[in-house]
């Protein structure tokens, strides 16, 4: 069996990057519980996907990448990177709104992360707690941030906190990998939460694998929705639709 976390761990020292680690104690738990996901898991390999452990830096980049490309994500990030150094609640204060948004992000997400900064500095938002917290007080904890809700929450947990057992329902891809990996049609809570459940307490390395599903690392996997879609019979005049 390949040693997962060994082979993550020789990567990251190698190109100083950090990435989520899990080991060969998930990945057979994983397989002794879904052949399906085994196969998956033993077709795709080792999956690295980079964390960022200081939990200011990923709260605000989270915040950064809402609702736009992972280009446009990128961009603005390596900006504000590069000008707050170090990027922590003081430089961001400095900075100041109209700074922020001179980087390419809204007044809005400006705002929300002027925001957070100043609960940081001041004390009204305890960073070291969080890291202390059960999964459900985390998430609580972080949804209290403006421009922060469930999602943004566990994606936070997963890729700063690097908890074990994170699979976010309102992931559009996690969505897409499930139907994909166990052609399903659609994904309701009840389904979900079959999944979730059977995987725990592995649920981030479950999602590693959905996530890779669906980014095409399984080549002719299709999504059934995609094909649901094509079949469904086109409405035109006759029914009286223009």
């Amino acid at each position: 069996m390949i040693d997962q976390k060994a082979v993550q761990t020789m990567d990251a020292q190698r190109d100083g990057a950090h990435w989520f680690q899990y080991g060969p104690e998930a990945v057979a738990y994983l397989k002794q519980k879904d052949k399906i996901l085994g196969a998956l898991i033993d077709q795709i390999g080792p999956v690295r996907r980079e964390v960022d452990p200081d939990l200011f830096s990923a709260v605000v980049h989270h915040i950064v990448g809402q609702q736009i490309s992972t280009k446009a994500q990128a961009t603005i990030w390596g900006r504000m990177r590069e000008a707050l150094v170090p990027l922590d609640a003081a430089s961001v204060l400095a900075a100041g709104v109209p700074w922020l948004q001179s980087f390419g992000l809204t007044f809005r997400k400006a705002d929300y992360i002027t925001d957070f900064a100043a609960k940081v500095q001041s004390g009204a938002f305890d960073l070291e707690q969080i890291r202390h917290s059960s999964d459900q007080e985390a998430v609580e904890a972080l949804c209290g941030l403006k421009g922060v809700g469930v999602w943004t929450a566990e994606m936070i947990l997963l890729f700063c906190l690097q908890r074990p057992d994170v699979l976010s329902y309102d992931d559009l891809a996690i969505q897409r990998g499930l139907r994909m990996v166990y052609r399903h049609r659609s994904i309701d809570r009840a389904r979900f939460e079959r999944y979730r459940r059977r995987w725990s307490p592995y649920g981030s390395t479950a999602s590693l694998y959905l996530w890779a599903a669906a980014g095409g690392a399984v080549p002719g996997l299709t999504d059934p929705a995609l094909r649901a879609k094509r079949s469904m019979p086109k409405k035109g005049k006759k029914e009286g639709l223009s």
